[in-house]
């Protein structure tokens, strides 16, 4: 009966099975290959590696890439504390209107993102001419054709992603906690520098994690802002497979296989220091 039981549910488990191996393994094994395949001689070798790290541009690219991404994720999570902390201290009601809210903006991004951005701050957008109109410096000539535009965008739809991460972890924070650290005299400041904050580490480290890896491969945001015109990592992995002349499949595997590198050690080193933080608590 038990085996029957068993049997059964590998059944229904079947179709997700066939479904990741179809879009997720075989295209990761086919990737893998592919970039040890030299595209002059066919065979094994490093060649699009050493092709990759011996141009300053796909360089630039890699660059350009953890900036934005480092940037963004730090910027995002720490807007979002201060918003899942608004969350945990708000009544019922607003507390349901505040995630409904963010559940919408989460979803806010790519091309629609890109062009909201572009009718706020672009060369004719709404907060560009009232800066220029009303003089008012950064605003009238903000530029949002370059990092600093994509960097903005990007913190947009990092900030209501972290937030829903972050705000169930402040209900680990028991009140008889607070009431603990004002009977011993504590400052809110002791509080959450002893009690609050190393409370929150694991949720905080989990998620800069998720939005490490949600900027790196984000593609659909910087190409409708800037299109190919900007050295980003996923764009120009876009480019190889995509090439309206010339497709280099070999080169944009190995770049595709650098970039799950960089979200792999991301991963590896968010797992590290979170137990470590866990052993200390």
């Amino acid at each position: 009966m038990v085996v029957a039981e068993k049997r059964k549910y590998l059944l229904l488990l079947l179709p997700f099975v066939v479904l990741i191996s179809l879009f997720e393994l075989l295209p990761l094994l086919s990737i893998f290959l592919n970039s040890f395949l030299s595209p002059s001689t066919g065979k094994w070798s490093l060649e699009n590696f050493a092709s990759i790290f011996s141009s300053d541009y796909y360089v630039m690219s890699l660059t350009n890439s953890l900036k934005v991404t480092m940037l963004s994720a730090l910027m995002g999570i720490l807007i979002a504390i201060l918003g899942a902390y608004a969350i945990h201290t708000a009544s019922p009601k607003l507390k349901k209107a505040f995630i409904m809210i963010l559940n919408m903006t989460a979803n806010f991004q790519g091309i629609v993102l890109a062009f909201a951005f572009i009718l706020l701050l672009g060369n004719s957008g709404t907060l560009t001419l009232l800066g220029q109109q009303f003089g008012i410096p950064g605003l009238a000539d903000y530029n949002l054709y370059g990092t600093s535009g994509i960097i903005i965008t990007f913190i947009y739809f990092q900030i209501p992603l972290a937030t829903l991460l972050l705000y169930p972890s402040f209900d680990a924070i028991h009140q008889e906690y607070k009431e603990a650290a004002m009977i011993l005299k504590a400052s809110a400041f002791q509080f959450w520098l002893r009690v609050g904050i190393p409370i929150l580490l694991p949720s905080i480290f989990g998620t800069f994690s998720v939005l490490f890896s949600n900027a790196l491969a984000a593609y659909a945001t910087p190409y409708a802002l800037l299109g190919s015109n900007y050295a980003l990592l996923p764009i120009r992995i876009s480019a190889m497979f995509t090439g309206d002349v010339v497709q280099q499949v070999e080169l944009g595997s190995a770049l595709s296989i650098i970039m799950l590198a960089m979200m792999s050690v991301m991963t590896l080193v968010s797992h590290l220091l979170l137990k470590k933080v866990r052993r200390g608590v």
